[in-house]
């Protein structure tokens, strides 16, 4: 199970660099119209180094954007989870806030804090992120069988000993799931800050370099280099969650 685990998205991976590899072949196209995976390769070895520090200040960012998510939409996803009031009143300003595109409120967050480029990224990340979790735990929460609480309420626990023993187990599987989303999501955010409103720190900025100096492989580079970061941090909340909600898990 855990080779099949490991060697399945190992295979998947070399698949879909050859077939990359051979359509760039096939339709002849140049490195400055579509670079290849053999493209890549030299712009790693040349760029190494900036990879490994802009690399750094991507992925510092976006987890600590990630974890204030967390936290936040936690609370968030209680308020709404125990309060049907709160919920009716909340949920269409966060599907409104939602439905507004990051890209334009990039600009408005870098004017507000003029200067504070880790605190918008990361805020950028935060924006972006927090709302599948929230949604998650105000579903599992209002979904909680009644008698749960009733039995609970009866024996004199409050509302926070009912989530922390009872509502959050039971909507750890939809955390979880909705945690993976919001990874892809926070980097999403920090790279459109990073790219919007360059301050020459990130892969963004290494990417908006490439741009300027028509250095496509190094443009793609960059993309592969965030998609790698994305996978590694995406199976770490896979590790976390086999760690704290593997009962759930019916895959044979």
């Amino acid at each position: 199970m855990k080779a099949r685990q490991v060697y399945v998205p190992l295979i998947a991976v070399v698949v879909f660099l050859a077939l990359w590899e051979a359509l760039v072949w096939v339709m002849g196209w140049p490195n400055y119209k579509m670079a290849s995976p053999s493209d890549l390769v030299p712009a790693y070895e040349k760029y190494w180094s900036l990879f490994l520090v802009m690399g750094w200040q991507t992925l510092w960012r976006t987890v600590v954007g990630l974890l204030l998510a967390v936290v936040f939409g936690i609370m968030l996803g209680m308020v709404m989870g125990f309060s049907r009031t709160m919920r009716d009143a909340l949920y269409p300003l966060l599907v409104g806030f939602n439905a507004v595109p990051k890209a334009t409120v990039v600009p408005i967050v870098a004017l507000m804090f003029v200067g504070a480029h880790d605190f918008n990224t990361v805020l950028i990340a935060f924006i972006i992120s927090f709302f599948p979790i929230a949604v998650s735990v105000s579903i599992g929460l209002s979904t909680l069988e009644p008698e749960y609480r009733d039995i609970l309420r009866s024996l004199g626990a409050s509302q926070s000993t009912i989530f922390w023993k009872i509502a959050l187990p039971k909507t750890l599987p939809e955390f979880f799931g909705a945690l993976k989303v919001s990874v892809t999501l926070a980097f999403i955010g920090t790279n459109l800050m990073e790219i919007v409103s360059p301050h020459g720190r990130g892969l963004g900025a290494l990417f908006d370099s490439g741009k300027t100096n028509s250095d496509y492989p190094l443009m793609f580079a960059v993309l592969i280099a965030l998609a790698f970061l994305g996978i590694v941090l995406y199976y770490v909340v896979v590790a976390l969650e086999k760690v704290f909600a593997g009962w759930a898990d019916r895959s044979v």
